[in-house]
């Protein structure tokens, strides 16, 4: 097993996600081929959701036996179920409701308006992540894992700076101090982000450049949460030319 770290670089946004679409769906199709089904981890923010608007709107969309297919959330805004600023409405209107996926392979997580704390909804989504692992597994086979990087560096909602972003004894954190509004949050802790197969980052814009730098050049994963994300397989940085202003030349790959 090979584990490579990868930066791609399109012209602009549009080009972009576009090009993360095709491969997700080349990916997904070849994933399928190979076992019984697939398990993505979604992500939220603009770039993320062009991602899923790509998707659906490509010709090739049906290619995918999305029966087969079980989508997460690396992170959640704590806010109601229809809050237009909750991850899994953007993903719902961007791509899951224009798929034939089951109701019962979108696994999102608790809202503030279902009748449990914060906490409780960090345990609830840490349960579920249990359940639906394999025998005598701790965490489910996470075969692509996306995730958008802030202009701070932080990635799901692991800030820099924050003691929550060095949690590895949970699989769940109930996040109290966001420093991006709203404050209260639910995510993924790094480890479990870290099992992921393929760790797929998409960014884009100048003012992503330093922190897509500093992560590529070693920074400490604490004051730059991106640089300790690393997938079991493969991380492939996808990015457009303003986000890769600051990348060393001799890491952008010609090819993936």
């Amino acid at each position: 097993m090979t584990n490579e770290r990868r930066v791609l670089v399109h012209a602009d946004k549009q080009t972009l996600a576009g090009a993360v679409a095709a491969r997700f769906i080349t990916k997904t199709v070849d994933i399928l081929d190979e076992q019984d089904a697939a398990t993505v981890v979604l992500t939220g923010g603009t770039v993320g959701t062009s991602v899923l608007e790509a998707i659906r709107e490509s010709p090739a969309r049906d290619m995918v036996d999305w029966s087969r297919v079980h989508f997460w959330w690396g992170d959640e805004r704590w806010v109601p179920k229809d809050d237009p600023e909750r991850n899994e409405r953007q993903a719902r209107d961007a791509l899951l409701d224009h798929i034939a996926v089951p109701a019962e392979n979108i696994h999102p997580f608790a809202a503030s308006d279902e009748g449990i704390d914060l906490q409780a909804a960090a345990a609830r989504y840490s349960e579920e992540i249990a359940e639906a692992a394999p025998f005598g597994q701790p965490l489910p086979r996470f075969d692509i894992t996306f995730l958008g990087v802030g202009a701070d560096g932080h990635i799901a909602s692991l800030f820099p700076a924050n003691p929550s972003t060095s949690e590895d004894g949970a699989n769940v954190l109930a996040v109290t101090n966001s420093p991006k509004p709203p404050p209260e949050r639910l995510s993924l802790t790094r480890p479990v982000i870290n099992s992921s197969e393929r760790v797929w980052l998409v960014l884009a814009g100048p003012d992503k450049a330093s922190a897509l730098g500093l992560a590529l050049a070693g920074a400490s994963r604490d004051e730059v949460p991106v640089a300790g994300i690393k997938g079991r397989r493969r991380t492939v940085f996808f990015v457009d030319r303003e986000a890769a202003a600051e990348v060393p030349e001799n890491l952008i790959a010609p090819s993936y």
